[in-house]
């Protein structure tokens, strides 16, 4: 069993009680690393965001896209094979659930992956892919419909 800590950091600026004040926070994380955070610009009004942070459906949509990625390389390399590059533009939505309440509902990964050599068998890569988001930790700790649609 592994604990990980990260503390979120807000002060009022504005108005609170008319729900305009400002939705800019700091994540920290163990380690040291500070992250700006904010409110999505699709949930509240962008006045009360801070553009160029991150917002937690961002992050959510991160976090399940590394974890694949990670995943991914390691099994690659218990295979045989080099990467050299791996990106991947994931998107998340958000949208009313079964339930009727918003939720994170789906999440797509379009991971590109390019190897050293000869490319290797498709079908190997589908198999290790299939495999990173069996081994990922956030997709087996999520309901989200997580879709991985390798090139």
């Amino acid at each position: 069993m592994s604990t990980y800590r990260a503390s979120v950091d807000w002060s009022l600026d504005g108005d609170f009680a008319a729900r305009r004040y400002g939705r800019g926070h700091a994540l920290r994380f163990e380690g040291g690393l500070v992250v700006p955070g904010t409110a999505s610009p699709h949930v509240v009004p962008p006045a009360y965001c801070v553009e160029g942070a991150l917002d937690p459906e961002a992050a959510f949509t991160a976090s399940l896209a590394s974890c694949h990625m990670l995943w991914f390389l390691d099994l690659a390399a218990r295979a045989g094979l080099t990467v050299v590059r791996y990106r991947d533009e994931a998107e998340g939505t958000l949208a009313r659930g079964p339930d009727g309440k918003l939720a994170m509902t789906r999440v797509v990964l379009r991971p590109r992956v390019e190897f050293a050599g000869a490319a290797p068998d498709p079908a190997l890569v589908a198999d290790l892919h299939h495999r990173a988001h069996d081994e990922c930790f956030i997709a087996n700790s999520v309901k989200t419909e997580v879709v991985v649609e390798p090139a």
